[in-house]
């Protein structure tokens, strides 16, 4: 039988390798190891074998629990969320694509290529498997189903708060799961109910419906979850709380209702239910109830993602849900982080750097903005054979086309990373500063940009000083169309290398404007020419001789109206030496440009708002038993 290959169900033990608060308490679901038949003795207040059937796991917490927190298994899959949907699902956009393996228009139908330039071929030999992130996808689904039946039936949720907090996880984490899913394959099956002999193959299923059950049961959720810090459960970003519940749901809103690849096109939706006016009304009242809860604060941008890095989960600060990885799960800062092209000082892992932002964006940047250099680095880490003193590596300029993101840095962790591929970090699914967009986004369609604006000011203000801030404002809110501008505006330079950008296009109905506009954009910088036309030929850098071992760059040559002339004339202030010198722009050895056509046209292949959906794998589809396919608008271009 097929069917557990096309939706994988509890029938393996859940090895709990994710959450770094719980991962000593819940590394194993016992549901799950009754069904296999392997609990042979028993433990704390676990009842015995015999008794150990649902009525018994879904009204006693620590096993209820255990069951839940089983649910992020699934995230942490070696081709779930962690090697297959985090590292490629939100490439390309206008701000992100990959750094390590550059955009390749002559490789098109490459494996890794191939997943970020609109032009996927459903027997991808990186997902085309039977383990892959749309199969780890539903038995998270699964699992989850099994949970909020059970605890619906056995949880004692009306008399029993913290079971109910456990019945608002499994509704919300089920929800993230099908977030994703549409976002990646669109119309997808729909299961809401335990696999049995019934339901075990079915066809796509319109979005819309499952949009409106998600909508509802994080509605319901709601009622079920405590605040961040209202309850030790929610003491940690690990746990989903109610301003999580409430975010995520203000973000199904605008997806619901944004555009999307159908069957029949690429548009709206047409239910009525979803029509724009009523998501935006969601969305504003769910962020402004997280916002003037006081539960969350934003804090300085920096400290967010240093956090981040540290393993610091405290509840309360800018981070609303992680998904958790243990110390030795997860590739986090392996995909989006600075590369480090040794163990060295800081890290015991020679990774990072395999996606990167898109070599303008660094210079779309105000040049007092903190968020250009924190997200944008133009170094990585060298090789500690480099003859640098004390073995140790030091910052090293990458080229114009292989910048680095920085929001996740090795060098900010407090622990070295001595797995082979793994680095344990979190990815952080929703942070605060998204909630204040979103809210700014909807109060702009619903009332106009006057109502919008403190909820855009509040970004900028931690973002710029006041008198750009002010300028700012002024032009953003001219007009309902020019805030919406500036949404579209901000949402690049505050996210990018959050993966958030792809699907903010794709439902903003822009994605080919803006992904065509990527491609001359790249032309005008490689040309000087345009907004790029006062940067220098090269750029001039040397070391802080104040910094450990001299190990970080003082650059010159990234700023609007630097000049070569200026550039040639820098000392070092400490030793004297003038500055080392790079072309920036053309290789010094072929006098061609760096950033290729090549590079430019592989950004995508086909037109981005027609393919910008995963075909379902050719795994799946075989096993299906002839309910899918890649008919329409979600067929794939020839091998």
């Amino acid at each position: 039988v097929k069917a557990y290959l096309l939706t994988p169900s509890l029938l393996t033990p859940s090895l709990l390798q994710n959450n770094k608060t719980m991962k000593n308490y819940f590394k194993i679901s016992l549901l799950s190891l009754t069904a296999a038949g392997l609990v042979t003795s028993c433990d704390m207040d676990a009842p015995t074998q015999s008794t150990l059937d649902a009525s018994s796991v879904y009204s006693i917490y620590s096993l209820a629990e255990a069951e839940v927190m089983s649910i992020h298994q699934s995230f942490g899959e070696t081709n779930s969320y962690r090697g297959r949907y985090l590292p490629y699902y939100g490439l390309n956009s206008d701000v992100e694509t990959t750094s390590g393996t550059k955009p390749d228009a002559s490789k098109p139908t490459d494996d890794k290529q191939s997943l970020c330039n609109y032009a996927t071929l459903s027997n991808n030999g990186q997902m085309n498997t039977d383990n892959n992130a749309y199969a780890k996808f539903y038995e998270g689904i699964e699992r989850a189903n099994l949970a909020i039946e059970g605890l619906r039936q056995y949880g004692n949720i009306e008399n029993n708060p913290d079971m109910a907090q456990l019945l608002g996880e499994a509704l919300t984490l089920r929800a993230v799961v099908y977030n994703d899913l549409i976002k990646a394959w669109g119309d997808v099956p729909a299961r809401f109910t335990p696999n049995n002999s019934d339901n075990i193959y079915l066809p796509r299923t319109n979005r819309d419906s499952i949009y409106k059950v998600l909508l509802n049961d994080l509605k319901e959720a709601e009622d079920y979850c405590y605040w961040p810090n209202e309850n030790t459960i929610t003491s940690t970003t690990e746990r989903v709380s109610k301003a999580f519940v409430k975010g995520l749901r203000a973000r199904l809103a605008l997806y619901a209702c944004g555009y999307g690849l159908r069957g029949d096109g690429f548009r709206r939706s047409n239910d009525p239910e979803l029509a724009p006016e009523k998501m935006y009304q969601i969305v504003k009242d769910e962020c402004l109830d997280v916002i003037n809860s006081g539960r969350n604060t934003l804090g300085a941008f920096k400290d967010n993602f240093e956090k981040l890095c540290k393993d610091n989960v405290t509840a309360g600060g800018e981070s609303l849900w992680e998904i958790p990885f243990s110390d030795g799960r997860g590739r986090v800062l392996y995909t989006w982080g600075v590369k480090h092209n040794e163990k060295d000082q800081y890290t015991g892992q020679a990774q990072g750097g395999v996606n990167g932002p898109l070599p303008y964006l660094y210079y779309d940047y105000d040049v007092d903005d903190i968020r250009r250099d924190i997200t944008c680095v133009p170094y990585d880490w060298g090789k500690t054979t480099d003859g640098n003193a004390d073995g140790c590596s030091k910052q090293e300029l990458r080229s114009i086309d292989q910048w680095c993101f920085g929001k996740l840095r090795y060098e900010w962790m407090d622990r070295f990373v001595t797995s082979t591929n793994d680095d344990g970090v979190n990815w952080q699914y929703m942070r605060l500063a998204d909630i204040y967009l979103m809210a700014a986004e909807a109060i702009n369609e619903l009332e106009g940009p006057a109502a919008a604006a403190p909820y855009m000011k509040a970004i900028l203000d931690r973002a710029l000083p006041a008198d750009k801030v002010s300028a700012l404002m002024t032009k953003y809110t001219a007009s309902q169309s020019a805030f919406f501008d500036g949404i579209v505006e901000q949402r690049a330079l505050e996210f990018a290398g959050e993966a958030l950008r792809k699907a903010d296009l794709v439902r903003w109905g822009i994605i080919d404007e803006k992904m065509a506009e990527a491609k001359q954009k790249l032309e005008d910088l490689r040309n000087r020419r345009g907004a790029y036309a006062d940067l220098p030929e090269k750029v001039y850098y040397t070391y802080d001789t104040t910094s450990p071992n001299s190990e970080e760059l003082i650059i010159y040559g990234l700023n609007h109206g630097d000049s070569d002339e200026i550039g040639r004339n820098l000392t070092n202030d400490v030793t004297g030496e003038k500055y080392s010198s790079k072309n920036w722009f053309k290789d010094s050895d072929t006098d061609q440009f760096i950033i290729t056509d090549n590079y430019i046209n592989g950004l995508y292949i086909q037109q981005p708002s027609m393919n910008c959906l995963w075909p379902i794998w050719d795994y799946f589809i075989n096993t299906s038993n002839g309910m899918l396919n890649n008919d329409g608008n979600y067929g794939q271009l020839s091998d």
